[in-house]
């Protein structure tokens, strides 16, 4: 399940991508996956326990895409089993609170796709700046998005621009395929952890291809 699997000829093709919510408990990885798989918000803190998963179908540009969006526990005590979960990821998206500092350095574990800071609503309390996060986003080659899953403001855009983003990388691989060199453009596709903690990352790491 590590590469996006592909169904029907290339008029009708369909991709399937497998993609995960990382970051500190409290940031509101629940509330922007409900808001855009089920247009749902809840003001209760809701603690997702080990994992949870919605799915959401989408039409782009003629292509139909699958989604499978794990949202991922944030608490400590849960940290050792991520690896389970953003194994095989076609791609990550990292959320922080902009009113939480601490939640925002905890990015910096973390190497992925997208950084998403959440809770724009609350703008008044930001304690995140917005040149700090864009800063980070581009040193590490991902890209920033700014949502708020209570006023439904920017999720759209960060879902819609990331399975664009990993339609283009399964083109490539699969282009790549053709010309026998694969192994370069599925190496960038991984989900890695910065060994800061080593305890929480299970023997054989988060990238093994079991």
């Amino acid at each position: 399940m590590s590469e996006a699997m592909a169904a029907g000829g290339t008029g009708g093709r369909t991709y399937s991508f497998k993609v995960v919510l990382l970051g500190e408990g409290c940031v509101g990885k629940t509330s922007l996956v409900l808001r855009y798989c089920e247009n749902k918000f809840n003001d209760k803190h809701i603690t997702t326990l080990q994992a949870s998963f919605l799915t959401k179908k989408l039409n782009i540009t003629g292509k139909r895409v699958n989604l499978a969006i794990w949202d991922t526990a944030g608490q400590e005590r849960f940290h050792a089993l991520g690896p389970i979960y953003y194994r095989d990821s076609n791609g990550a998206i990292l959320v922080y609170d902009i009113t939480d500092e601490d939640s925002f350095q905890k990015v910096k574990n973390w190497i992925c796709l997208c950084i998403v800071g959440n809770k724009i609503d609350l703008d008044k309390d930001r304690h995140v700046s917005v040149e700090e996060a864009e800063s980070y986003a581009e040193s590490v080659g991902a890209k920033h998005y700014h949502t708020s899953a209570k006023l439904n403001k920017g999720i759209e855009e960060l879902f819609l621009d990331l399975c664009k983003r990993m339609m283009e990388t399964a083109q490539a691989d699969a282009r790549l395929k053709g010309n026998g060199a694969s192994q370069s453009a599925s190496s960038r596709r991984g989900v890695q952890i910065v060994d800061d903690e080593p305890q929480a990352t299970p023997a054989g790491g988060c990238c093994s291809s079991g």
